[in-house]
């Protein structure tokens, strides 16, 4: 190899070496929250780090994988002579000394394998602590390698994995028993690799080791937008994923192991793996470790990760996965539309999450609350549509609702008022309350759509309401209802003091028809509640939390839902429930003569469960956009449910003409015009685990005429 080639080379493996140096930290992290118990770990590293909730959940549910995984093969290989563990690439891991502390190393040798520069210094560390040292041999030999550390239950090795020869030599100087029972482990390592080099890994492991299991955890799903992110962050790092193209899901992966020589293999992405391997307990043990409300990313960095076993022999072949029961959505095949929706950018400096969007007038959006890059706190912003297209136009004077995530804006019916409601300032802190906001133009003489309009003024009041309020909540929704029955205890409604939602003030007794207006409130979470099922209605005349009867079975509790106004009542889809599963169904609230009735809509074929979407309720259709889901192939686009026919269909998105990778989840959606079926899409993005925060920069438009034709 030439000198340049040989440097780049050395380059890329030091990095590689970095990325042990920054997982141990995580480790360390998770173990010192309680995820899991690991006292060894810490002295691996110089300092400890917290890391964040989505960062230590990450690191839980590979350690538990693995874990899984490596008791399993001991339990089956406990009346065996001899079992052995071979690591590869093993870095700074404390598996030898876990199983040392636990007992569980009887007949039982491991054998670890990495870089000579990491084994080196791992040996270093291990030597001058007396705990680790502890737990080897009280007379080590002198060794330089590539036999580092040598004790009865552990071998520690400097080679490079790449090399079949060189591994091999190692392996059979440390004392390896090619015939006995064989756990071979590689967590996140061949993936570094030029696939041609982890590809024969694989093979020469499978021609060596007869009785052996495989046991693999790596990343997949390269192409949608968390999947850029992922593959563009250790490209930054020079660390190249290398397998993902060839092998780009668990199909693509479980078929390499067989074609590569091993008889058996299962393989899981880890929202299969932690949602139906795990027991149910140990899941409310680690979720009630930290506040936590970033389930759209912790969703995504598990479909994006895999855990796999591979076996070769009888033996082995009883530690492999097994596959989980099928759940309902295994079996759903939703109607896919040929044709793909356009998605096209807007020229406009726009992003938040978890922001709230309403469309006031035509050509007019509220935007409140969110997080950019800036932090959270964001003001309110307005969207005007022009005769040039949509602009931001600046508030004047700023409006201060606080810090809010995850709250709704409701628009009122009559036009130019919106109730801002619920929301969160940290998953500790609920918002409390609920906010008028009225929009006007600054300039009364201007027309909305003149392009000389350069900013538009905001009104906030907060709304002071009688009765017994709902808890608070974020991720929850909020619609317009109306009900023009009895309901409640009166028919009409008597007021003597100032109507808080008109225009005009009246200040004597004013009697109302029948027909009121309600702000209909459902689902959401809260510090205390990881799902809120109930459902709270706030009369809009009155200011007053009423409660109206309501019939039939309610839907399961949820957050991150949608609900849409619909002939008079709402239309709820999807959202995320109690088990930490998406939902797919499709429930009607609709009004009768004694207050509500909820209705379940039989759908055929079924949509895929989602949550973090956005919906809107055209005609007699509900047309529900983006999202998150648990089904492997690709991301959300655009489901199409007929409310009366019950039939759906599944869109696409043609997204090619955008440049960044479009993350539809925490954003908002606006059906702007109702002559004109275009959406506008605002803000989202995510956290992608420890790879970065990604915005979406500008609004996107998605034209809806294939969908209402």
């Amino acid at each position: 190899m030439p000198a340049t080639n040989r440097k780049k080379q050395k380059g890329r493996d030091t990095a590689v070496q970095g990325t042990n140096d920054s997982s141990v930290v995580s480790k360390v992290s998770a173990a010192a929250q309680g995820y899991f118990q690991d006292v060894f770990l810490q002295h691996f590293v110089c300092k400890v780090a917290r890391r964040a909730p989505l960062i230590n959940r990450g690191y839980y549910v590979r350690w538990r994988a693995v874990d899984h995984c490596v008791k399993r093969f001991l339990q089956i290989t406990e009346n065996c002579p001899v079992r052995q563990i071979l690591s590869l690439g093993a870095g700074f891991d404390s598996l030898y000394f876990r199983l040392h502390a636990d007992g569980g190393l009887d007949r039982t040798v491991v054998f670890e394998v990495d870089f000579p520069d990491v084994t080196r210094r791992k040996a270093a560390l291990i030597t001058s602590n007396i705990t680790l040292k502890g737990m080897l041999d009280p007379h080590l030999p002198s060794l330089s390698g590539p036999l580092y550390v040598s004790s009865s239950h552990y071998r520690l090795l400097g080679a490079d994995v790449r090399d079949e020869s060189q591994v091999e030599e190692a392996l059979r100087t440390a004392g390896v028993q090619w015939a006995a029972p064989t756990l071979i482990l590689s967590e996140v390592v061949l993936t570094y690799m030029e696939t041609q080099r982890s590809d024969a890994v694989i093979s020469w492991t499978a021609k060596l080791l007869p009785q052996s299991l495989f046991v693999m955890y790596e990343q997949i799903r390269p192409r949608d937008p968390f999947g850029r992110i992922m593959q563009d962050h250790f490209l930054k790092l020079n660390s190249t994923l290398h397998a993902l193209q060839q092998y780009p899901d668990t199909a693509a992966q479980t078929r390499r192991f067989l074609d590569l020589g091993w008889e058996q293999c299962v393989c899981l992405d880890m929202n299969d793996f932690y949602l139906k391997l795990v027991a149910e307990e140990e899941r409310c043990r680690v979720e009630s470790l930290e506040p936590f409300d970033e389930y759209e990313e912790w969703h995504q960095k598990c479909s994006h990760y895999f855990i796999l076993t591979a076996s070769q022999g009888s033996l082995t072949a009883q530690a492999l996965l097994t596959h989980p029961p099928a759940s309902p959505v295994s079996f759903i095949s939703p109607s896919r539309c040929p044709i793909a929706l356009c998605v096209r950018t807007v020229p406009v400096c726009m992003e938040g999450l978890g922001m709230a969007s309403t469309s006031v007038n035509t050509g007019q959006v509220l935007l409140t609350g969110g997080s950019s890059r800036v932090g959270r706190g964001a003001e309110a912003r307005v969207l005007l549509r022009g005769l040039e297209g949509w602009r931001s136009v600046r508030v004047d004077p700023s409006v201060d609702l606080g810090v809010r995530l995850y709250h709704t804006a409701t628009s009122v019916p009559g036009g130019g008022t919106t109730v801002v409601y619920g929301g969160r300032s940290s998953p500790l802190n609920p918002v409390r309350g609920l906010f008028k906001v009225t929009i006007h133009p600054c300039s009364p003489a201007g027309p909305l759509d003149s392009e000389d309009q350069d900013a538009v003024k905001l009104c906030e009041e907060q709304i002071v309401c009688t009765g017994d309020p709902p808890p608070p909540r974020w991720r929850h929704t909020a619609t317009t209802v109306c009900h023009k029955g009895k309901v409640g205890n009166s028919v009409a409604l008597s007021v003597c003091h100032n109507i808080f939602f008109s225009s005009l003030l009246y200040n004597q007794a004013l009697s109302f028809p029948i027909g009121k207006n309600f702000l209909f409130v459902f689902g959401g979470k809260n510090a205390s509640e990881a799902v809120l099922g109930d459902g709270c209605f706030l009369c809009l005349e009155q200011q007053h939390w009423t409660e109206i009867q309501v019939e039939g079975t309610a839907p399961e509790a949820r957050h991150s839902h949608s609900a849409c106004s619909y002939q008079g009542g709402a239309v709820v889809f999807g959202g995320l429930g109690k088990r930490g599963a998406p939902l797919g169904d499709t429930v009607v609230l609709r009004p009768i003569e004694r207050g509500f009735c909820w209705e379940r809509l039989q759908v055929e074929p079924p949509p895929f469960p989602r949550y973090s979407h956005s919906a809107h309720v055209i005609g007699d259709k509900l047309v529900v956009v983006g999202g998150v889901w648990l089904h492997s192939d690709g991301v959300p686009g655009v489901a199409v449910i007929h409310l009366t026919t019950g039939s759906s269909v599944e869109f696409s998105l043609e997204t090619t003409s955008v440049p960044w990778p479009l993350m539809l989840h925490s954003f908002c959606s606006e059906l702007t015009d109702p002559k004109t079926p275009e959406l506008l899409l605002i803000g989202g993005g995510g956290n992608c685990f420890s790879f970065g925060t990604h915005f979406n920069p500008q609004p996107v438009t998605v034209d809806l005429r294939p969908v209402l034709g």
